[in-house]
């Protein structure tokens, strides 16, 4: 296994952040009303999954996307390891649950194989366009005065913005008060997030009324279920040229701690 993260000791609960403390809950699906696949993720992610389908946008004004891909981006990413969350019992309950799902033949389960070495949450994004960003001593010095952390994967989640996509959810360890992630985010100079997201399945069209109830079911139950433990030593710079990593490289590693 990679050894910029690897599995977390047993550790309780109450050490990560709260949902109180995220953005989670606020950044819901409603489910209320059939999920309909918004436009960010028409441009970005449904021409890449389904290229064939009525409602894909294939570019527009002011926007970087043809067809879902884009300039090479740089981000600063928490890898997330395949082959970690495969030994996670729950983690394959969950999946099994979505491919017994009334949509489950709507999901792109054929691109699970292209991404599975790519697995990430976004921790600082666009850090470069086209060139790899120059990264500055002090965050480096930063960094290294950011002792290695515990981070608990959690969900299924789906959001109000890239409606079709699901993700686990992050939640970081709480220390001395402080967000793990979000000082690693002020160690690059970055305003504190609030969510960070493993996206992992693709929906390739719109969920009806009956779809959409299922869904909310599965994310209702699941909500406060760990799936995996991860103690996070490093993190890695990634670049990709579309938003599903197809053609992601890792660029950096950096490592935590003195």
């Amino acid at each position: 296994m990679n050894d910029a993260v690897t599995f977390a000791a047993a550790v309780d609960q109450s050490m990560f952040c709260r949902d109180a403390e995220l953005g989670y809950r606020r950044s819901l699906t409603d489910f209320s009303a059939p999920l309909l696949l918004d436009d960010s993720y028409r441009l970005a992610h449904l021409p890449l999954v389904a290229p064939e389908h009525p409602r894909v946008i294939a570019r527009r004004e002011g926007k970087f996307y043809e067809m879902g891909r884009h300039p090479r981006v740089f981000s600063l990413v928490l890898p997330v390891h395949d082959a970690a969350l495969q030994t996670s019992a729950a983690f394959r309950a969950l999946e099994e649950e979505l491919r017994t799902a009334p949509f489950a033949d709507k999901i792109a389960w054929e691109i699970l194989p292209k991404r599975r070495d790519k697995l990430h949450a976004t921790v600082c994004g666009s850090l470069g366009i086209e060139e790899p960003p120059a990264i500055a001593q002090a965050t480096r010095d930063a960094l290294a005065q950011i002792e290695p952390f515990a981070v608990e994967l959690r969900g299924l989640f789906s959001g109000n913005v890239n409606r079709g996509r699901l993700y686990l959810a992050v939640y970081p360890e709480k220390r001395d008060g402080a967000n793990m992630l979000q000082a690693v985010q002020g160690a690059f100079g970055r305003p504190p997030g609030d969510l960070w997201l493993v996206g992992l399945y693709n929906l390739r069209d719109d969920l009806d009324a009956a779809e959409t109830a299922a869904l909310a079911d599965i994310v209702a139950r699941w909500w406060d279920q760990p799936l995996l433990r991860l103690d996070v030593t490093a993190l890695q710079v990634m670049s990709a040229g579309d938003d599903l990593v197809f053609d992601g490289a890792v660029e950096e590693t950096l490592s935590l701690g003195a």
